[in-house]
């Protein structure tokens, strides 16, 4: 496996595509965290003629997690807020997956204590499903 392959988890949902979605969303919003933004790619593939299994990407956060990091480190804004993806594979099983924060804020010398709570919130969704 090299650093790209492992820098991306994904986990199997034990329910299905669309339940996931809503599980996720509900999960999110019941911590106190908001959802900006909810991008369907495949709707968008279909838009133009193109067939794709179902693919959607939570992007979300709150203020409280992400402000304090990315005083420590501005550039830290590209990588935030944080996403999820959600998708189904060809064999109809639903996955959730994402690049695991801690990893990509390293490159920025975040301090452990800022990360590790941007860390718990995506590990809250994969003890959701």
């Amino acid at each position: 496996m090299n650093a790209q392959e492992s820098s991306y988890v994904e986990h199997r949902s034990s329910l299905g595509f669309a339940e996931t979605v809503d599980h996720l969303v509900t999960t999110i919003e019941k911590v106190g965290m908001t959802v900006f933004a909810r991008i369907d790619h495949a709707a968008g593939a279909k838009a133009v003629g193109i067939t794709m299994p179902p693919a959607i990407v939570l992007i979300y956060g709150n203020a409280k997690g992400g402000t304090p990091v990315m005083q420590a480190a501005p550039r830290a804004a590209l990588d935030l807020p944080l996403r999820v993806l959600i998708r189904e594979d060809d064999q109809g099983k639903t996955l959730i997956g994402f690049h695991p924060i801690a990893q990509l804020l390293e490159t920025y010398r975040v301090p452990g204590e800022l990360v590790d709570r941007l860390a718990k919130a995506q590990l809250l969704l994969v003890g959701s499903i």
